[in-house]
């Protein structure tokens, strides 16, 4: 699917559409469904371990959309239901059928943990449940796994590694190794930045993981002093996140060979991580520093309902909503017309924080990507590292 015209893609979404379909497509009310039950939508996030605050932010993200919208999406009331992951592979497809079959959701937000989601997705295709995935970036959900039921506003893994490749080579660094856990995620993270940084000139000379969620990274910072590169490109998030920019920093590492990371090695933990964060370089569709009238009224909003900052997931549970509540305002509310729903969902434009964002024919999200650094506990945007960076969708066949 490389090499697709998104924006002739999109014309020809809407005019399939015909006139009415087409305003319902760019927001506009559709009749109103006569119905009073409430729309059930499923959390399956995790609330527990390593990345139970990423969780907790993506819903308090998406909650706060519908609440700015009255507690309503198209006209319905919404009804929550929740089920935790725990970031547990193992555990998912029984997971993902309590929110299908027990308590018949009509949606399913989630989740974070890239091989959780693989379940979900495939549970989804085969029950044609309306999924929106909020954060898990595992390539395959949008590449041969795609459906058109299936939406991701989020990334896929590659997109920040393939911006922080970019950024790199321009930079000079001429070597790199790079450091994940041993999952989906964290390899299709080095699998972009070694596309790019290669591309540009530079050379990986290692590729070091780590078994999820081990946390103990000292041998392997010994292994990086000894191989001695230009730079250290890392993908962790949550505790592990926490922990890893610890370690660097105290293993006489951070002033040696400057920290690179997708932009999940400091968002949501740069509390937690304190001095150990400051000055490091990371790539990512989101910054606590963009000055747009959006984000600066969502950023306020959300400390004023949840006395916390916002990061990138509670961004990504935000924008999830609004992709909801355009599918249903096309349709008026009535779910039930999924065709329709589908389409006004697949050519929408979101008014995101991050940005204007749209999604590509494989139903990715396609956005700018910032270069950050941290400084005085945030992270803040010192210029563009990708401009409408979208993700080529490889092995999608949908129409």
């Amino acid at each position: 699917m490389a090499g697709i015209d998104h924006g002739q893609q999109r014309r020809r979404i809407v005019q399939a559409l015909g006139a009415a379909s087409a305003l319902g497509a760019l927001g506009a009310a559709a009749p109103a469904f006569a119905q009073s039950t409430k729309l059930k939508v499923g959390f399956m996030l995790p609330y527990t371990g390593t990345y139970a605050a990423l969780g907790r932010a993506i819903e308090n993200g998406f909650k706060l959309y519908v609440n700015e919208q009255g507690g309503k999406l198209g006209g319905r009331e919404i009804e929550y239901f929740t089920v935790d992951d725990e970031s547990e592979p193992a555990k998912a497809a029984d997971n993902v059928n309590k929110l299908i079959k027990r308590d018949n959701v009509d949606v399913i937000v989630g989740t974070v943990h890239s091989g959780v989601q693989m379940a979900i997705v495939k549970a989804a295709r085969d029950n044609n449940t309306l999924l929106i995935i909020p954060n898990a970036g595992v390539d395959e959900a949008t590449g041969p796994l795609c459906a058109p039921n299936i939406f991701r506003v989020s990334f896929s893994n590659s997109q920040p590694g393939l911006a922080m490749g970019i950024v790199a080579a321009l930079r000079g660094y001429k070597t790199a190794v790079t450091i994940t856990w041993k999952y989906a995620a964290g390899e299709q993270s080095i699998g972009g930045f070694k596309e790019t940084f290669e591309k540009g000139g530079g050379k990986v000379l290692k590729e070091l993981y780590v078994p999820f969620p081990n946390v103990e990274f000292q041998a392997l910072l010994t292994e990086i002093a000894s191989i001695k590169p230009t730079c250290t490109y890392a993908f962790f998030a949550g505790g592990g996140a926490v922990k890893f920019v610890k370690d660097y920093a105290a293993a006489g590492l951070k002033d040696k060979v400057p920290l690179l990371g997708a932009g999940f090695l400091t968002d949501g933990t740069l509390d937690a991580q304190g001095g150990a964060a400051d000055g490091l370089l990371t790539t990512l569709h989101y910054a606590d520093n963009l000055t747009t009238p959006r984000n600066t009224a969502f950023r306020l909003a959300y400390a004023k309902a949840y006395s916390s900052k916002a990061d990138v997931y509670a961004v990504q549970g935000y924008d999830s909503a609004q992709l909801l509540g355009i599918g249903l305002r096309a349709v008026g509310g009535d779910i039930g017309q999924r065709p329709l729903l589908i389409r006004a969902m697949a050519a929408a434009e979101i008014d995101s924080p991050r940005g204007k964002i749209t999604l590509s024919p494989s139903h990715n999200v396609v956005q700018d990507f910032y270069l950050r650094k941290v400084e005085n506990g945030e992270n803040k945007s010192i210029g563009l590292a990708a401009k409408s960076l979208a993700d080529p969708g490889r092995g999608c066949t949908m129409g």
